[in-house]
């Protein structure tokens, strides 16, 4: 499915409606005012805020990636090196965040193909929940689902540890 068929006011909220739909997968969703930050999007979604899958666009070496992490972690660069074989890694800059997926920072969801055209990796920890929570395409909105369907239906190139404890 193209975003560009997508009839929804957010092309990409809509795109994962559908997506979703044709997956018969069961989510709620939770339009709230604009949210910047993994806490200010628990809060407004009334969820702890380690439900959360913070979605970073990553470069790698030469290609951008998709990963997603507990939002009460942060990334760990030196495991996804590591585990990967990668010599460089650094955060897409806002610039490119909106070029290589037309969002701004804070709204993207933890969605690879066929919702954003990346590889997708996953933190092990997103499995430690029963749900995730996430924006889904704008920082008014969001979807709660199950872990089980997220990870049914993201279907991640790899799963694995890429996360530290966000206190230090």
């Amino acid at each position: 499915m193209s975003l560009a068929s997508s009839r929804e006011p957010t092309g990409v909220l809509g795109a994962i409606r559908v997506f979703l739909g044709e997956s018969g997968v069961s989510f709620r969703e939770v339009r709230h005012g604009e949210t910047r930050t993994s806490e200010e999007a628990a809060r407004a979604r009334g969820e702890d805020l380690r439900i959360g899958g913070k979605a970073l666009l990553i470069k790698t070496d030469k290609k951008f990636r998709l990963f997603v992490l507990p939002a009460d972690c942060r990334l760990d660069s030196a495991a996804v090196r590591r585990e990967l074989g990668l010599k460089k890694t650094r955060f897409a800059s806002p610039e490119e965040l909106v070029q290589q997926t037309g969002l701004v920072p804070g709204s993207v969801p933890p969605f690879g193909r066929p919702i954003l055209p990346f590889e997708l990796y996953v933190d092990s920890g997103i499995g430690d929940n029963e749900r995730i929570a996430f924006n889904a395409g704008s920082l008014t909105d969001s979807i709660i689902m199950s872990t089980d369907d997220y990870f049914r239906t993201a279907q991640p190139s790899r799963v694995f540890s890429f996360s530290k404890d966000d206190t230090a």
